[in-house]
């Protein structure tokens, strides 16, 4: 499968639209990526005029926006600190060229249509601020040499660029099981390697000396990718359906070492936690038994949102609503197991060597 030509987040607001659970992962992730930001705009007085990032693998929906409200916020605030003129701040927003880049600039036209000369109304200290759409593969370059200041990049690098070559069959799997063979295992251990290892390659052209980086991802606490901790959304689903798996959740030991392999950067800081789906429904709503219901309808929305297109290119869109029905329902009877309803994360801060 292309998955360039195929792999995209369904895009829009609506019910299958990407939201929930991301924007859960970003909010925890918040203080380090402002952190971030503030260590790069204090590390050099003479900061250029213009910082400029990008968000790799943006989507399309609610959350697009968020982390470079984060960025501009953060760097407005710091400069105030130093005493200093914020930068203007220029946000470079990736995904493939399937992605609904449509949705992303109208939510922009709004945006602008608060703003005066590209600064947002009643903000104090506002910089000015400009956004570019960069639609293509974040696994090759998609920047000039040294141009960014700063990289994010959330819930995109667990996907791998291809499906890798097996030597044997997942019988029986969509995901990286203990019945799975140990050669399959190894396989997807191998393409994530060269994938996270091309992606740091990439990223150390483009970045500044200096310059700092933010990845999120889907992981895992332990380093057999076979546990069922990696499970917990691909395992309900495998009740669904059958027969299909394009993700890696690596362990942190797996991300210190080919970021040490790869040797153009530091590790800031590196964290992992879990996103709980009935927290985070019950943040909103409460807690009562229809709500946790929703919280199942709500985890195979955004689930959907992810993979619909994969699905759909491989057996067809007629399967959509019905597959997705019973996934909710599957989860429905995980949680009745009081089996743990929770998405492991790894965050990792790190700066670019001088």
């Amino acid at each position: 499968m292309d998955m360039v030509k195929f792999f995209h987040m369904n895009g829009g607001i609506g019910d299958a639209s990407y939201s929930g659970l991301q924007r859960m992962g970003i909010m925890k992730t918040k203080g380090v990526i402002e952190q971030a930001v503030s260590d790069l705009r204090r590390s050099n007085v003479n900061f250029p005029k213009t910082l400029v990032m990008a968000d790799l693998g943006c989507s399309s929906g609610p959350n697009t926006l968020l982390v470079g409200s984060m960025v501009i916020n953060a760097v407005t605030k710091t400069s105030f600190e130093m005493g200093l003129k914020s930068p203007e701040v220029q946000i470079n927003l990736n995904d493939l060229p399937t992605n609904d880049f449509n949705t992303i600039f109208i939510a922009l036209q709004e945006l602008q249509g608060n703003t005066t000369n590209g600064k947002i109304r009643d903000v104090p200290h506002q910089p000015s601020c400009y956004f570019t759409g960069v639609p293509g593969s974040f696994f090759g370059r998609l920047f000039p040499m040294k141009s960014l200041n700063f990289v994010h990049s959330s819930y995109g690098l667990q996907w791998l660029s291809q499906l890798p070559e097996l030597e044997e069959i997942n019988k029986g799997n969509i995901y990286l099981s203990s019945t799975s063979p140990e050669s399959v295992s190894r396989a997807y251990l191998e393409q994530f390697q060269k994938d996270f290892l091309g992606f740091l390659r990439c990223r150390s052209e483009v970045l500044m000396a200096g310059g700092r980086m933010v990845l999120t991802l889907a992981g895992r606490t332990t380093d057999d990718p076979r546990v069922e901790e990696s499970n917990r959304l691909w395992g309900p689903f495998a009740m669904a359906l059958q027969d299909m798996v394009f993700e890696f959740t690596p362990s942190p030991t797996e991300i210190m070492n080919l970021v040490k392999m790869e040797g153009s950067f530091t590790i800031d800081h590196l964290e992992i936690f879990d996103v709980n789906w009935e927290a985070w429904k019950r943040m909103k709503n409460g807690n009562d038994a229809s709500e946790l219901k929703e919280t199942d309808d709500g985890v195979a929305k955004a689930i959907r949102a992810g993979i619909e297109p994969l699905v759909a290119n491989h057996f067809g869109e007629a399967i959509l609503d019905d597959v997705f029905m019973r996934y909710g329902k599957c989860i429905t009877d995980r949680r009745s197991n009081k089996e743990n309803q929770a998405l492991v994360s790894i965050t990792v801060s790190l700066t670019r060597k001088m």
